[in-house]
């Protein structure tokens, strides 16, 4: 079975939660519906998930009940619904969500932009990311901004990645369901691969 998945069964022995704990937290949102993956088995059909997320998920979760939240707040933490959110571009690098060269980024793209919508926010503060660990250049990142605005709408309540990818030094932006298996040739190198969940989690942090 393929390593990147962990099994249902698997995954209540190892974190120690019981079948009614994971499908309680599923009906309220903690967990996506599309982590919940049934594949074919030599016994029949089974549940699988991401093993890393997953894993990831349920001990974050898990930390968070320590602390005596309810699992509305804790779905409100893991699962931020920021659709209504919109920032001005000078208060996003006012409250340390995006930086000025983020927003030079931005500016290359869209110079007549003042007010951050949510998914221009997101695109954004991705963008921010990669730029800040020296992933990208500031001319990819003008690409995969581009690339993250016109494809976002596309992935709406779905997991997703976006990817960048470099070949004899020409980047390419690309956006996938997390769970897509992409091979590349030799020749062509994985710069970075991001998770929206993720990112839009650690946004919902960050505009706290």
């Amino acid at each position: 079975m393929d390593a990147d998945l962990i099994s249902k069964k698997e995954l209540l022995q190892q974190t120690g939660i019981s079948y009614g704990q994971l499908y309680r937290w599923k009906r309220k949102g903690l967990i996506p519906e599309d982590w919940f993956i049934r594949k074919p088995t030599f016994t029949g059909t089974e549940t699988f998930f991401p093993r890393d997320k997953m894993v990831a998920r349920v001990e974050r979760i898990l930390s968070m009940k320590t602390e005596d939240l309810s699992l509305d707040d804790i779905a409100d933490a893991v699962t931020p619904d920021l659709t209504g959110v919109s920032l001005a571009v000078e208060d996003a690098v006012g409250r340390g969500v995006v930086s000025e060269s983020a927003v030079a980024v931005l500016a290359r793209v869209r110079p007549d932009v003042v007010l951050l919508r949510y998914g221009e926010l997101l695109s954004l503060f991705i963008v921010d990311g990669l730029l800040k660990t020296g992933e990208i250049s500031v001319d990819e990142g003008a690409m995969v901004l581009g690339a993250l605005e016109e494809g976002l709408p596309s992935f709406q309540g779905r997991d997703a990645d976006v990817i960048v990818v470099r070949k004899m030094g020409v980047a390419l932006a690309l956006l996938v369901s997390s769970d897509a298996k992409l091979v590349f040739e030799s020749t062509t190198k994985v710069i970075a691969r991001v998770n929206l969940q993720e990112r839009t989690e650690a946004l919902g942090v960050r505009l706290k």
